[in-house]
């Protein structure tokens, strides 16, 4: 009769039996579709040292979903932690051998389930469903732990936050294979030459003894300021033959990028005395290459002659004090930017704008 109350009061699972700590835990494919029903997240009401979780972050949860909406047969989800507050039965497929581990795991319906590790992704997969029911009948690997008390609950979150590391921009634009933006970047590196050879493609700051000059992220900036898109803006293949036709001309009249790709001077040297081996001047070349393509169409390569015309020198601080430099120090700052973008605008022809001559007006005074 248990048994039969069992079975017919519970969600079952075909999972894998492990330890961790001394403790049984078990994961389990589970569909899609109960994960928003069988997994219990905390009310924001709750004070935080009564939960086992943070708040739910409700702004992330759109963009969550809709990768998962706009991916179907390329998406990928990794495993939901979840701690339950009863005895769960697991049914081996065999009582001896590798089998011994593999079977039927059964959670009590009545049995609260917290997550300890992906509130966010159960937010979105619920919200996904919504739109998209196909989605239900994926699967999402499941770490089940069974939780003594909320004291445990809350130490396994602190210990699965702990030693995240989001990886960082350069990484990121390597192997993302969706954004149009870091698409475009990987493209202008592949062939723009000097970026080729000096583009560090999965650090986003270089060391002293690095070899480099630029970094793949500080590149996708420079192209987004350049061609003037947003994040998630698409880029068409004319932009992509027009950004690497920019980026090849300029590098033509940077002597010291020509330089190093040959190995004739030091990027550590370049980095340390000059700045236009930094992100600041890459982002402000692409801010004023933008206006550059939009005030002389025709006649942009002749116009990038003037860029030969200016002191890169960082121990020129009349000219880059205040506007690349901070007290002597290299600063991505907006104002930075656009400040080192008015200075190349002026070398290369360019028209300022209302809003650059009032921001120029107010560097002088200051």
């Amino acid at each position: 009769m248990a048994k039969t109350l069992l079975k017919e009061y519970s969600h079952t699972f075909p999972a894998v039996r492990g330890v961790q700590a001394g403790r049984p835990c078990y994961t389990a494919m589970c569909p899609m579709r109960l994960i928003p029903k069988i997994f219990v997240f905390d009310e924001e009401e709750v004070p935080p040292e009564l939960r086992a979780q943070r708040i739910l972050n409700r702004s992330r949860i759109p963009e969550m979903a809709n990768y998962l909406i706009n991916n179907p047969q390329g998406y990928t989800l990794s495993a939901i932690t979840a701690s339950i507050d009863e005895q769960v039965h697991f049914e081996p497929m065999a009582d001896t051998g590798p089998g011994v581990n593999l079977g039927m795991l059964t959670v009590p319906m009545d049995a609260q389930i917290l997550i300890n590790d992906g509130q966010h992704r159960r937010a979105a997969i619920e919200e996904a469903i919504k739109e998209s029911h196909e989605l239900g009948h994926d699967h999402i690997p499941v770490l089940f732990f069974v939780d003594e008390d909320l004291k445990r609950s809350q130490q396994m979150f602190a210990d699965l936050n702990k030693y995240a590391v989001r990886p960082n921009d350069s990484l990121s634009t390597l192997y993302d294979h969706r954004d149009p933006s870091s698409d475009l970047a990987r493209h202008v590196v592949a062939n723009v030459e000097c970026f080729r050879r000096l583009t560090e493609m999965d650090k986003s700051s270089l060391s002293n003894r690095s070899t480099k000059l630029f970094t793949l992220s500080s590149i996708k900036m420079a192209n987004r300021s350049l061609l003037r898109k947003s994040a998630k803006d698409q880029v068409s293949d004319e932009e992509k033959t027009l950004a690497t036709e920019f980026w090849t001309e300029v590098c033509k009249h940077i002597p010291d990028w020509n330089a190093a790709q040959h190995k004739q001077v030091s990027t550590s040297e370049l980095r340390q005395n000059y700045v236009h081996s930094h992100g600041v001047t890459l982002q402000a070349l692409g801010s004023a290459g933008a206006d550059l393509l939009s005030q002389h169409q025709d006649k942009w390569q002749t116009h990038l002659k003037g860029l030969n015309d200016i002191d890169w020198s960082r121990s020129n601080v009349t000219i880059w004090e205040g506007r690349a430099l901070m007290y002597g120090k290299l600063s991505k700052a907006r104002a930075n930017v656009a400040l080192t973008a008015n200075l190349i605008r002026q070398h290369i022809g360019v028209t300022l704008t209302a809003e650059n001559l009032t921001l120029e007006e107010q560097f002088n005074a200051s």
